[in-house]
């Protein structure tokens, strides 16, 4: 699938193709989580989807196709682990993600966001080590809030750049990802300062 498609899918199948597109991310869709999130904040300025259920349903489709990902580590356990590992170039994203969970522990789950291949990944390796489900939910789902908020405004800044933004971000990691959430942060503080001083 490429950006046209997608496109052309959420035109025919409005909120249900944007969350299947973010749910299937876990088996490997080949358009990054970020063009996708992005893609639905850039149409819900058109008249194809309506702005706040195009987010909630791109919250949803983030945060359930991450839960996926927990759910089989929990259940099938190093099976999984195992076949990742077998995977082209996985290994080293593996050693980083295993990495980060020890040094960080339950936080590595909210930095995972700004960090494509590891945000999948390390769902996985806390289901592997039994989370419990409530703390998975604290750490990924308020994480998965705001990096979908943050890419969700950038889909409605960036308009037709989305999909070159939105690779941009998949490429460079988190890097670019934290410095786009703190030029949004700062572009919406300036609007409502803005917004303040017209009243």
């Amino acid at each position: 699938m490429n950006y046209d498609t997608l496109l052309h899918f959420i035109s025919e199948f409005g909120y249900a193709a944007l969350f299947f597109s973010l749910w299937l991310g876990i088996v490997g869709m080949p358009i990054p989580d970020e063009v996708i999130v992005m893609t639905g904040g850039a149409v819900s300025k058109t008249d194809i989807l309506l702005t706040f259920p195009a987010f909630i349903v791109t919250y949803l489709g983030v945060i359930s196709g991450l839960s996926l990902g927990y759910v089989l580590g929990r259940f099938l356990g190093s099976p999984v682990l195992d076949k990742l590992r077998r995977k082209k170039n996985m290994g080293k994203h593996l050693i980083a993600a295993e990495y980060m969970l020890n040094k960080y522990g339950n936080f590595a789950l909210s930095f995972s966001y700004f960090i494509p291949v590891l945000r999948h990944l390390i769902p996985y390796l806390v289901g592997i080590n039994k989370m419990p489900y409530r703390h998975y939910m604290l750490y990924s789902y308020t994480a998965g809030l705001v990096w979908t908020l943050v890419f969700f405004v950038l889909g409605r800044l960036a308009g037709a750049h989305v999909q070159s933004i939105g690779t941009m971000v998949y490429h460079y990691g988190i890097y670019v990802g934290l410095s786009l959430t703190i030029i949004i942060f700062i572009v919406l503080l300036f609007r409502s300062q803005k917004r303040g001083k017209a009243r």
